[in-house]
C-alpha cells in the first residue's frame, strides 16, 4: 500500500474518534433526577456566605460556596439566586492582600474605608435573599430570633432585625431544595481561643439542634445536602507554625539561651530546630517547651519571628493548643460528623464529605490539572487569613457537593470549572 493510501486511512480512523468524543461530550445533558431545585436556599457560616481574606467582600461573595452551587443549578431547574452583596471590595474593613516585606509575601490589611452602606440592612431593598451563610454563626444561632441584634453581618439582610432568626428567614421563600453546612464555629471559636473561651457544644446538644434544622427545612417536602467539617489540624492557621519553629545556626545563640533557662534543666537547645518555650501553668515549673504534634497557632508568628517569643520570652497560652486540647477538639468533630451524617442517611438527604476532601488535598492533589495543597498561601485552596477557602478552593468544595447531590438524587448537575476562579493574587 502507498503513502497516499495510508494517509487518508489515518485521517478516516481519527475522524471517527474526534466524533466519538464529541458524541460522548454532547451525551451528557443536566438532569435535576430526583430534587428539584426550583428554589435553592443556602443556610450556614462564613464558609456559605463566600468569606475569604479576613472579610466578606463582594468578589468573595460572587465565589461564595452557595452561589457556585446557585450557578449549576441553573442548569437544572433553578430559577433566581439572590444574595446579599457588600457595596464593595472592602466589606467591614478587615480584609487581607498579600504585600512583600523582606522579600516575602505576607499578608497585610487591605488600605481602605468601608463604605458605610455595607454596614446598612438591604432587605427592604433587595430582599429577599437565598444566601442565608452568615459569618460568625453557630449551629443554635440559626434558630435564634433576633440574632441579627447581635450580629452585623446578619443584620446586613435579616428580614426584621428585632425578631428574624436565619430559617425563619429560610422557610419563608419556601425552599425546594437546600443546603446546610454548619458546626464549624462550634468548635473553631475554642481552637481559636486556644481553649480558654467559650466551651465547645456538646454532641447530644449540637444532634438536638441538627436534627431540629433538617426537621424544619424538610416539613414541606424539600430535599438537601449537608456537610460534615474539618479537623483544625487541616487549616493552615493551626498547621502553619511547626512545634519546632525556634531554628538556632549560631552556637553562641544556643549558649545564651541555655544560660538564661538553667535554673529550669527540662529546657534546653541546641543547632537546628528547638521546639519553642511556652507557659504552661498545668506544669510544675510554670514553663515547658512544646511537644511534637501541639499546634501554634498562626497569630503567633509575627511575635516568634520577630519578638524573641518561643525563646527569649515564652508563648503565651492563647497561642498554641496543647496535646489535650488537641483531643478534646478531634474527639467532637467526629461526634459531631457522625451527627451530620447519620442525620442526612435519615432524612435522605446528600451528604459531602468536606473532612476526607481536605486530607485528600494536605499533601497534593490536582483538580482541572492544577496542583493544590492545603498550605498557607502557596497551595491554593485556603484563603490569606488561613482559615477560610479561597475561590478556587470554594469551587474545589462546591463540585464535591455536586458530586453528593448527582449520587443522591441520580442527578447530572454540571460541575464547576475550577480554573475560571482566581487563584491567589500576589504582589
Amino acid at each position: 500500500m502507498t503513502k497516499t493510501h495510508i494517509l487518508p486511512l489515518i485521517l478516516l480512523f481519527l475522524a471517527s474518534l474526534l466524533g466519538g468524543c464529541d458524541a460522548d461530550i454532547d451525551a451528557f445533558s443536566p438532569d435535576p433526577g430526583e430534587a428539584d431545585f426550583t428554589t435553592f436556599v443556602s443556610l450556614g457560616n462564613s464558609l456559605t456566605a463566600g468569606f475569604m481574606d479576613g472579610e466578606l467582600y463582594r468578589e468573595g461573595q460572587h465565589n461564595s460556596l452557595a452561589n457556585l452551587l446557585a450557578g449549576q443549578f441553573m442548569h437544572t431547574g433553578l430559577e433566581d439566586f439572590n444574595q446579599p452583596l457588600m457595596h464593595d471590595d472592602i466589606g467591614f474593613g478587615n480584609r487581607l492582600i498579600l504585600a512583600e516585606a523582606d522579600g516575602q509575601p505576607l499578608p497585610v490589611p487591605m488600605p481602605g474605608t468601608p463604605d458605610p452602606e455595607n454596614f446598612e440592612n438591604k432587605y427592604n431593598d433587595a430582599g429577599p435573599f437565598h444566601n442565608l451563610g452568615v459569618p460568625g454563626a453557630r449551629i443554635q444561632h440559626l434558630l435564634f430570633e433576633g440574632y441579627a441584634t447581635l450580629n452585623p453581618y446578619y443584620q446586613r439582610f435579616a428580614a426584621d432585625i428585632p425578631t428574624s432568626s436565619i430559617m425563619g428567614d429560610a422557610l419563608a421563600l419556601n425552599p425546594s431544595f437546600f443546603s446546610l453546612w454548619i458546626g464549624n464555629n462550634d468548635i473553631l471559636s475554642y481552637a481559636l481561643d486556644s481553649g480558654e473561651g467559650e466551651h465547645i457544644l456538646p454532641p447530644e446538644d449540637f444532634r438536638v439542634a441538627f436534627q431540629a434544622l433538617v426537621g424544619q427545612l424538610t416539613q414541606q417536602g424539600a430535599s438537601g445536602v449537608t456537610a460534615n467539617i474539618p479537623n483544625i489540624t487541616q487549616i493552615p492557621f493551626f498547621a502553619t507554625v511547626p512545634y519546632n519553629a525556634l531554628l538556632l545556626t549560631d552556637p553562641d545563640v544556643v549558649a545564651l539561651l541555655n544560660n538564661a533557662y538553667a535554673e529550669a534543666p527540662h529546657i534546653s537547645f541546641e543547632l537546628g530546630p528547638n521546639p519553642l518555650v511556652v507557659y504552661d501553668s498545668d506544669h510544675m515549673a510554670g514553663i515547658r517547651q512544646l511537644e511534637k504534634g501541639e499546634l501554634v497557632l498562626l497569630s503567633a508568628l509575627n511575635g516568634i519571628s520577630n519578638e524573641g517569643w518561643g525563646s527569649q520570652e515564652p508563648l503565651s497560652g492563647e497561642y498554641y493548643l496543647n496535646a489535650k486540647q488537641i483531643e478534646h477538639v478531634t474527639n467532637h468533630v467526629e461526634a459531631y460528623n457522625d451527627i451530620i451524617s447519620e442525620t442526612a442517611s435519615n432524612f435522605n438527604l446528600a451528604m459531602t464529605d468536606v473532612n476526607q476532601l481536605l486530607k485528600d488535598a494536605e499533601p497534593g492533589i490536582y483538580f482541572d490539572a492544577i496542583a493544590f495543597n492545603t498550605e498557607f498561601i502557596s497551595g491554593g485552596v485556603f484563603s490569606l487569613d488561613g482559615i477560610h477557602l479561597s475561590a478556587r478552593g470554594y469551587a474545589i468544595v462546591a463540585n464535591a457537593f455536586i458530586e453528593a447531590i448527582n449520587s443522591q438524587y441520580q442527578a447530572s448537575v454540571p460541575k464547576v470549572a475550577i480554573g475560571n476562579y482566581p487563584g491567589i493574587q500576589f504582589p
